[in-house]
């Protein structure tokens, strides 16, 4: 019998995408699948959309409002499959990721390699999906995979894992204190129990952009706490597996990499960073800022250069989203015979 796969979905006020998400994980062509997914206290009508889904093959759970970590905890207590498949409500599965990922898994001799695929980033047609391949995109031993990342401010999306039960038990529960990047530090301890990283080309999924990512900290001090727990993590991490002068390196540069968002807001946080820098060897820089926003900084002080740089951001994806959302009123059959033409149409129609 073919290994049972338990495609796992977190939703919270998803209604837009939860429909599209599912009708994805339901065209997968590996058959012996099940999908779950937990409502995670929605104040729309995401647990109405899920519901409309229910059957043999789709379970759907609601509990109250506990973040994103602590869902997908739950939504694991419920699984029953011998491999695991992580998918935000938002995103969608290529029909044939999963079995092509399943055909890696049969060839390993050994269920704890962690499998990894393509990914590519789109806001409403899939079809205009950029998939941008990094250093990460190949087989890598658990050191170097990690050591890329840091190096390069390269990750994986979470959908593009494929990770056995054995090897999900073995990493542990998912860090309920992280507000964001909670996949990324997630990630790092199914990396350590891991015997390495496979690769798996042509295994796709659609990492939808709107707007509202957990991973975006903002101006949300919570998250910056967060954030900083998790760095301090993924550097012990690195640390466990190789603390050579390119490891080190490695999280000099990752933690040089992360203060623009936690700097000036969070200067406690940097003088920390800065010691810890040190100590591997090297020196933290104050971040820089660009000539559009520097002399705001010069007339006006760090926040408001950081305030004004955020709100200008937030504008312009708010602009680009919009008319990307347009666009795709238009096109959208043809976008999706584009992109599951050869699988029939899984995502339907825009709700």
């Amino acid at each position: 019998m073919k290994p049972l796969v338990s495609v796992l979905i977190p939703a919270y006020n998803s209604e837009k995408w939860l429909a599209e998400t599912l009708r994805s994980a339901l065209a997968q062509t590996w058959d012996n699948k099940e999908i779950i997914v937990v409502d995670d206290g929605s104040k729309d009508e995401t647990l109405t959309q899920a519901r409309s889904f229910e059957s043999a093959i789709v379970k759907v759970v609601a509990k109250e409002n506990e973040g994103a970590a602590a869902t997908r905890n739950r939504a694991f207590s419920l699984a029953q499959g011998d491999y695991i498949q992580w998918l935000d409500a938002d995103d969608l599965l290529a029909p044939d990721k999963i079995s092509k990922q399943m055909e890696a898994a049969a060839r390993s001799s050994s269920t704890r390699t962690l499998l990894s695929g393509e990914w590519g980033r789109f806001m409403h047609r899939p079809s205009r999906a950029q998939f941008v391949p990094s250093g990460l995109w190949c087989n890598l031993s658990k050191a170097e995979w990690l050591m890329r990342k840091m190096e390069q401010n390269a990750y994986m999306q979470t959908g593009s894992w494929l990770v056995s039960r054995e090897l999900t038990e073995a990493a542990g529960p998912w860090d309920t204190r992280l507000l964001g990047d909670d996949d990324g530090e997630y990630f790092c301890r199914v990396l350590l129990a891991s015997d390495g990283v496979r690769f798996v080309r042509g295994a796709k999924v659609y990492y939808r952009r709107v707007g509202g990512s957990l991973s975006y900290i903002g101006e949300s001090d919570r998250k910056r706490e967060a954030q900083w727990i998790s760095m301090e993590l993924h550097i012990k991490y690195l640390r466990s597996l190789d603390d050579s002068r390119r490891a080190r390196a490695a999280c000099v540069t990752y933690l040089q990499n992360w203060m623009g968002d936690l700097y000036p807001e969070r200067l406690d946080i940097f003088e920390k960073a800065k010691e810890l820098s040190q100590s591997l060897g090297g020196h933290l820089k104050v971040p820089t800022l660009s000539w559009k926003y520097s002399w705001i900084k010069t007339l006006f002080g760090w926040k408001l250069a950081r305030h004004v740089q955020r709100r200008l951001r937030s504008a312009k994806w708010s602009i680009t989203t919009c008319l990307d959302r347009l666009l795709s009123r238009f096109q959208r059959p043809v976008d999706q015979a584009r992109v599951f033409g050869a699988f029939g149409n899984p995502v339907g129609r825009s709700l």
